[in-house]
């Protein structure tokens, strides 16, 4: 697997909804949404952090400035 490739881990991913993946889509800029907002966005949802990270790569968006590693 090249580093480009992640993969999303089932157990997080078949929480997430369409719904969760349009929001997280409508947040990113440029294909890209900062690890603050992400977070944020979990704690709205009453989601684990996984599950909104699950959302964001199902999305095909990117998490950047992230430096606890949540996603």
């Amino acid at each position: 697997m090249s580093k480009a490739e992640k993969t999303t881990d089932p157990k997080w991913a078949a929480q997430v909804t369409d719904e969760m993946k349009a929001a997280v889509l409508a947040k990113a800029v440029d294909g890209k949404v900062t690890c603050p907002v992400l977070r944020k966005f979990a704690e709205d949802q009453g989601v684990a952090y996984k599950v909104a990270g699950a959302a964001a790569d199902l999305a095909g968006v990117r998490v950047g400035g992230c430096d606890l590693g949540c996603f």
